[in-house]
């Protein structure tokens, strides 16, 4: 993580505009007094009217130098503050794209969002117009002090009393926020969570008549949430009239003490006045501190969350001179291929050899390793030990860019963004392809039927994660999404599953006519995959059974098995009727 001095650093420039601006306001207010110290004393004491309007001008003229620097300050900070909020969002959104799939199966989406969002916020606020302020009240105080020491020493000793005590609850202040932020921090990152994939999964919850039990759930963090808000405003409260009885008592003190100086003969009345009005230069310093403490307490607790997402690194590690092929061919190779996560073993001795141009099949039961084999050849995991080639090269020598945008992946589970059907077809090559070629693969597809009959056809926005689509129509945009990126290998990953037999039989004649790419398809259905080069059957992460539709037929195996599972009636039916099947 690039330190926030680094970010400061950047806009070096706007600092120093800030700084400009805070000591002209500041040094302004000093004046004022000043001012108001020569009315009293060479006008309403002396008689001098004649310097009146002048004085009265110079007061104006103060009034609106101030107006001016402090609208420069604060425009200037907040901007400040945002462009580094900007790229501290960008940067620590492209370290969370650069982490490998592992991370995201342990981390939660509603943590991930707060930390980009809220945290950063509550950073930039304070390297903006917080900071700013922060640095105006020390100046503040600093000047305020000398002016008051300049008219009166003695008494000075009395606001020096107040701030110091101010000071030392303010620390004790800022030490029991951080301790509540931290916590306030992370109920807010789960908080987020639950209610993403609550609303995210709002149909399976209301399919099952869930509403009452996380309306509950939520409800119960959003009391967690509330009750530690309320433990942070219950500790303002405790300090903050403390802070408030000292703005109050410090100009009273002031004015009682210094009327007794006057009395004396120690000291002018204009002075007096003078100092009264510095006594109240320092209150509202020490009123803000409270709000302050507060905004550097939230401030501090965000950065070490986001300090410790960018402790997380890949465990996919591109090498420095990465292999880059001249001409992929799309051939694919495991060799003795074994995979462990958290010491489960998933992949064992997985071995298999496919040509640039030839399609594989992959079956076996649900958690039998099927989906893992992409993830291993799209390098989302590394194995554990043995090889994934692509066209014979390691997949770990190779770059991630190229590997990746040479592969064409259907995924299991279908992901569309909310936008228009066009932009989710043609998102592996967005600034390359072109209309028609969107449109031949929404024919190929077999989604250009239902798309065509919208009323804005290709241009029809969808909702998040492709709501308002049946699944088959969303698995048939993701059909077209792959083949619109036209990569030498295609990867389909079960699917085929929520699409009706004649939809999917005009898919596989589609596939079947694609000579040029190499294909793997993941099915449970033997109709998707019977037509392939070479079938693997997968048990329990282990290669059970290989070989063509009728040599794995013929062995009376597990595929066997699952073929007359889904066809036997059909063949029962064949054999009393005398007529064939597939």
């Amino acid at each position: 993580m690039k330190k926030l001095t680094k970010y400061m650093l950047k806009y070096w420039y706007f600092y120093i505009l800030i700084a400009v601006c805070v000591v002209f306001a500041v040094e302004l207010d000093m004046v004022y007094p000043q001012i108001t110290k020569k009315i009293v004393n060479e006008v309403f004491v002396g008689g001098d009217m004649d310097k009146l309007p002048l004085l009265l001008l110079a007061i104006v003229c103060v009034g609106v130098g101030r107006s001016i620097f402090q609208y420069f300050k604060e425009f200037t900070a907040d901007k400040t503050g945002m462009k580094i909020g900007t790229q501290m969002r960008k940067d620590l959104f492209e370290h969370i794209q650069g982490l490998s799939m592992d991370y995201f199966g342990e981390t939660n989406t509603g943590e991930l969002m707060a930390r980009v969002k809220d945290d950063i916020d509550n950073i930039w606020q304070v390297l903006g117009f917080i900071g700013t302020l922060i640095c105006e009240v020390v100046l503040a105080v600093v000047s305020v002090l000398y002016c008051m020491f300049n008219l009166n020493w003695k008494l000075t000793i009395v606001p020096l009393v107040f701030m110091t005590v101010c000071g030392i609850v303010a620390i004790k202040l800022e030490k029991k926020l951080d301790k509540v932020y931290e916590e306030i921090s992370e109920e807010n990152a789960e908080l987020t969570t639950i209610a993403e994939e609550n609303l995210a999964g709002v149909r399976t919850v209301k399919a099952f008549a869930r509403e009452k039990f996380e309306i509950e759930k939520f409800l119960s963090h959003n009391k967690r949430y509330y009750d530690l808000n309320m433990r942070e405003a219950k500790i303002m409260v405790k300090y903050d009239p403390f802070f408030t009885f000292v703005s109050v008592l410090l100009p009273i003190t002031c004015a009682v003490l210094g009327g007794i100086s006057v009395m004396k003969g120690t000291m002018d009345i204009g002075s007096l006045v003078a100092y009264v009005e510095y006594s109240r230069n320092c209150t509202w310093p020490m009123e803000m501190l409270g709000w302050l403490t507060n905004s550097v307490s939230s401030a501090a607790a965000s950065h070490k969350k986001i300090k410790k997402i960018y402790a997380q690194t890949s465990s996919i590690v591109e090498k420095s001179n990465p292999v880059v092929l001249d001409e992929i061919k799309g051939g694919l190779e495991f060799d003795k291929v074994d995979l462990s996560i958290d010491d489960n073993k998933i992949l064992e001795d997985v071995s298999f050899k496919l040509e640039p141009g030839k399609t594989l099949g992959i079956m076996g039961a649900t958690g039998a390793g099927k989906s893992t084999i992409v993830n291993l050849i799209e390098r989302f995991y590394d194995t554990t030990s043995g090889t994934v080639k692509f066209d014979g090269v390691d997949v770990k020598d190779i770059s991630l860019k190229q590997l990746r945008s040479n592969i064409s992946v259907v995924m299991q589970d279908v992901f569309l963004f909310s936008d228009s059907i066009e932009e989710n077809i043609k998102m592996g090559r967005r600034d390359e392809i072109m209309q028609d070629q969107i449109r031949l693969a929404a024919r190929q597809s077999c989604a250009s039927d239902f798309i065509e009959e919208m009323d804005e056809q290709y241009e029809t926005v969808i909702g998040e994660r492709g709501v308002g689509l049946s699944g088959g129509q969303k698995q048939r945009i993701s059909i077209a999404r792959a083949l619109a990126k036209c990569a030498p290998v295609l990867i389909m990953d079960d699917s085929t599953s929520a699409l009706d037999m004649e939809t999917e039989h005009e898919i596989q004649k589609m596939l079947n006519g694609l000579t040029d790419v190499t294909k793997v398809i993941i099915a449970h259905r033997i109709s998707a995959v019977r037509h392939a080069d070479e079938i693997i059957y997968l048990d329990n992460g282990k290669v059970a059974e290989r070989g063509t539709h009728d040599e794995l037929i013929a062995q009376k195996g597990l595929y066997y098995n699952t073929y007359m599972a889904q066809y036997g009636a059909v063949l029962s039916i064949a054999e009393t009727t005398g007529q064939g099947v597939m």
